[in-house]
């Protein structure tokens, strides 16, 4: 029934009404002030946020499959990007080899003067694939991940999503999304590289774990949890503004049929195909709810942070942003009325 009581409408009003929010902010400010806002949500917000929460979850049961989840997720939805590429570049050769090979003219500036070579064109080039299993290893189960799931799993549950996210998605940033960054993409110049083992440990949200578990033995006073909780829920609300404030800075949406493409495997396919496989293993209710709510997400905003460092396809990563924050709006449903 669509009353305010409803969940999921409840939902809906606050993803559509603060993403909007954020968006109208994000054109009106400078863009100075997602960057503060985003280091204030990182390194005070979120990490109380984890405190707070964990306080509530319910640690019982196996609650190690939610980040072993998260990497099956990760090498499923890859192995199945990699396949659709292959694809890909193999009807491009046979178009090739059928009809001739297309070609053009490419100018490059060198020490002896200009020389002219010809470039078979491609739309699968190494920048292209690289964003596109950027973009489907790595989802946003954090500034969008934990609205949703506490809105729709709610605190008891919250750890599954933090231990997936945290331990899954989080790691898996730093490690596969950044050498898959270095596969298929290069870094500008002098420009260094971003070292994974040092971005990891300037994480925050991995620090505050094992605080939350160690703080969960800590008997507090009521004023300060009670102020623990209102900080966290603020960040709960300021997450989804800032997504449309990060959504306000995206220009150019191109590679459309692209996007769709890595979209429905990242957030149709990868789900259905995982969550139906962790019934074989026992795990069902709002746990399994959680996680696949998890692998549902769209793209992380990180991905055109990392496809920017590597010179990967820039266009394809922020269309792939735009339309998966639209298309989780469709989504939702879905997996409530399978896994619910």
């Amino acid at each position: 029934m669509f009353t305010l009581e409803n969940p999921l409408v409840m939902l809906y009003v606050r993803l559509i009404g603060w993403t909007i929010l954020g968006y109208i902010l994000g054109k009106l400010l400078p863009k100075v002030y997602t960057t503060y806002l985003g280091k204030a949500l990182l390194f005070v917000g979120v990490p109380i946020g984890i405190v707070s929460f964990l306080r509530q979850a319910d640690l019982s049961g196996w609650i190690v499959i939610a980040p072993t989840t998260a990497w099956v997720a990760i090498f499923v939805g890859a192995g199945l990007a990699w396949i659709w590429i292959d694809l890909g570049v193999s009807d491009e050769r046979f178009r090739a080899l059928s009809r001739g090979i297309t070609s053009r003219e490419k100018t490059v500036e060198t020490a002896s003067g200009t020389t002219t070579t010809l470039e078979q064109e491609s739309a699968w080039s190494g920048p292209t694939q690289g964003s596109f299993l950027l973009a489907m290893t790595l989802g946003n189960t954090a500034f969008m991940g934990y609205p949703v799931s506490l809105a729709l799993v709610g605190p008891q549950y919250f750890a599954w999503s933090l231990f997936y996210d945290l331990i899954g998605s989080t790691i898996a940033a730093y490690s596969v999304g950044i050498a898959l960054a270095s596969r298929f993409g290069s870094t500008a110049g002098n420009q260094p590289k971003p070292n994974p083992f040092i971005s990891m440990a300037k994480t925050p949200a991995l620090w505050s774990l094992p605080v939350g578990v160690g703080m969960r033995f800590v008997s507090l006073p009521t004023v300060v949890v009670s102020g623990m909780s209102t900080i966290a829920w603020t960040t709960v609300t300021l997450s989804l503004v800032m997504i449309g404030m990060q959504l306000s800075q995206l220009r150019t949406l191109k590679n459309i049929k692209k996007a769709l493409t890595c979209l429905s495997i990242k957030m149709l396919l990868t789900p259905l195909v995982v969550g139906t496989g962790l019934m074989f293993f026992g795990v069902t209710g709002e746990p399994r709810l959680a996680m696949v709510l998890q692998m549902a997400m769209p793209p992380a905003f990180s991905t055109l942070v990392i496809a920017q460092a590597y010179n990967l396809d820039r266009d394809l990563t922020v269309t792939t942003l735009a339309f998966g924050v639209v298309l989780l709006l469709f989504t939702i449903p879905i997996w409530l009325w399978l896994f619910s």
